[in-house]
């Protein structure tokens, strides 16, 4: 049976307009109550930017073959175990039958600032990744097969994202493929590496300038960390879990 990917492309530009007016309407709803947040963070703090990713990862779990299986997308059922915390807290977790079946984080990074921002959501997805994998090793999740574990991170589109960064280390060098990268160009080599490194399924990320509030507009660095190939992997995972559980 073929995959269905519930019209992704028309699925994500709806995603990406709702991202962009989540954000503003965040930051008015602050301007209305006289609580305004400094810089980007006012766009932030309400906390509903990716939720049209969420729907759009619902309709895949739901078009292949998992119709029933139970998609937890309350604060209260997103805890998992981990092995060097207590517990971690996801933004997507699927579960059929007692069994993890999927495992997905939403992230999002606008401007101005891209480099401190940088630091901390890669030492944030190589530190989830790691506790997670270490405790399925140590049987958290019980003696299941390995689940879906996803990474979807969208960055503003803008010129600092895009323009050339210079580093400094002073006794070695910096690997090549980071040298004069853009904060874009990061990002794409650190998605491709997490998957590279089996620390996730699959890691995409997407790119969209702010005007993409009207048009849904958003792009992509690679194939290796385009959207489609995030979604065709996360439908494929489940297709064939629906096949092993039926």
């Amino acid at each position: 049976m073929a995959l269905d990917l519930v019209d992704y492309e028309y699925n994500a530009q709806e995603a990406v307009k709702a991202f962009w007016g989540n954000r503003e309407a965040a930051r008015q709803r602050q301007a209305d109550n006289g609580n305004i947040d400094q810089g980007e963070r006012a766009g932030v703090t309400d906390g509903k930017n990716m939720d049209g990713f969420v729907g759009l990862i619902k309709k895949i779990v739901m078009a292949n073959g998992l119709a029933h299986a139970q998609i937890h997308l309350n604060k209260s059922a997103l805890t998992l175990p981990g092995y060097f915390r207590p517990t971690k807290l996801w933004d997507i977790l699927v579960t059929h039958n007692g069994q993890l079946i999927a495992a997905i984080e939403l992230k999002s990074q606008v401007g101005p600032s891209f480099g401190n921002n940088f630091n901390n959501r890669t030492e944030e997805a190589i530190g989830t990744a790691h506790d997670l994998w270490t405790a399925y090793r140590e049987g958290a999740f019980g003696k299941n097969p390995r689940p879906f574990v996803g990474w979807l991170m969208l960055v503003e589109y803008a010129e600092k994202s895009i323009t050339p960064v210079r580093d400094a280390s002073p006794h070695f060098p910096v690997f090549r493929e980071f040298q004069g990268a853009s904060y874009l160009k990061r990002y794409d080599i650190l998605c491709q590496k997490l998957v590279q490194e089996q620390l996730y399924t699959a890691a995409a990320l997407i790119t969209s300038p702010r005007v993409a509030a009207q048009t849904g507009e958003f792009g992509q660095m690679s194939e290796m960390t385009s959207l489609k190939t995030f979604v065709t992997t996360l439908a494929g995972h489940i297709a064939t879990t629906a096949a092993r559980l039926s």
